[in-house]
């Protein structure tokens, strides 16, 4: 593996008075801002997290959310090689944090604090940045591009927050090998769901098609229902590791897990014609009861 050597980070433990301790602070403070604006359902599930494992996985996801605003919410008068200019620098910035362990950039700096604390490398985060950069130049995936996109935009993901559950455990390198698996089918699933329930937005306003072989514009019940019997596997594959997770994360990851389970059941209840033209949600209410039917069974 080529993860980075876990070091010592001053927000995870008691740390020394000084200056950098504020800025530290800052940084994670403004990385929790990034989850609170753009993510209501990681908002909901993420509070569930113990410390110091809730401040990590939040520093992880809000890099993530940047870099996918940089790539699909660009400047009005903004090129393609403009986006992909500004995605370089935010890269190179991370590149350099991890080494420093510090940045100009506080969400950046947030996220190369963890990510030294909890043995995050580059063989994570380089295919993370290989995905972004795919979606400036390319429309529309075969299966190889597929499976590779999905790695880097998402089952990667989920194996960075694995790290950040394991890195306070005991023997973390052999639980993570164990259940590095689950999170990846976690993350793919996850990133699968959304790609059906955006599929209007992504074909009609960023002009993408994600589904090998599959036309945005003419799916129908048959393909919907292939679609999710691949996402339910993977939702089933994950679920099967989650009382394997510390207790610190366990509860999360169910909840997250249960979201994401309803979301699917939602979409293959709606008729294909309606999936192409509007995004498919679980209201409020019906997330705060996904969320107490999951606490329920607490630590199982």
């Amino acid at each position: 593996m080529s993860a980075v050597e876990p070091r010592p980070a001053p927000g995870d433990e008691p740390a020394p008075d000084g200056p950098h301790h504020l800025y530290d602070q800052v940084a994670e403070a403004s990385a929790a801002l990034v989850i609170e604006h753009y993510s209501s359902s990681f908002g909901l599930a993420s509070r569930l997290l113990a410390e110091p494992v809730r401040t990590r996985v939040r520093n992880v996801y809000a890099l993530v959310r940047v870099a996918d605003e940089v790539v699909d919410a660009p400047r009005p008068d903004a090129t393609r090689a403009q986006q992909a200019h500004v995605l370089d620098e935010l890269e190179a910035e991370v590149r350099v944090a991890l080494v420093r362990g510090h940045s100009s950039n506080l969400v950046v700096h947030a996220f190369a604090r963890t990510a030294r604390r909890c043995g995050i490398g580059h063989d994570l985060i380089d295919p993370f940045f290989a995905s972004m950069r795919t979606d400036l130049f390319r429309t529309v995936h075969d299966q190889d591009s597929f499976e590779r996109y999905v790695y880097g935009s998402a089952e990667v993901i989920g194996l960075m927050c694995l790290r950040a559950f394991l890195a306070d455990e005991p023997g973390p390198e052999a639980a993570y090998d164990a259940l590095a698996g689950g999170a990846q089918r976690l993350g793919a699933a996850f990133q699968k769901v959304n790609f059906l329930r955006d599929l209007a937005t992504d074909e009609g306003l960023l002009g993408r098609s994600y589904f090998p072989g599959v036309d945005p514009a003419r799916l129908d019940d048959a393909t919907r229902d292939r679609l999710l019997d691949g996402i339910d596997a993977d939702l089933a594959a994950a679920a099967a590791v989650i009382p394997a997770l510390p207790a610190s994360s366990r509860r999360a990851v169910r909840v997250a897990h249960g979201l994401f389970a309803e979301l699917s059941t939602r979409l293959r209840r709606t008729p294909a014609a309606e999936i192409r033209q509007r995004r498919v949600r679980v209201p409020g209410p019906a997330k705060a009861r996904i969320a107490a039917r999951c606490l329920l069974r607490g630590g199982r």
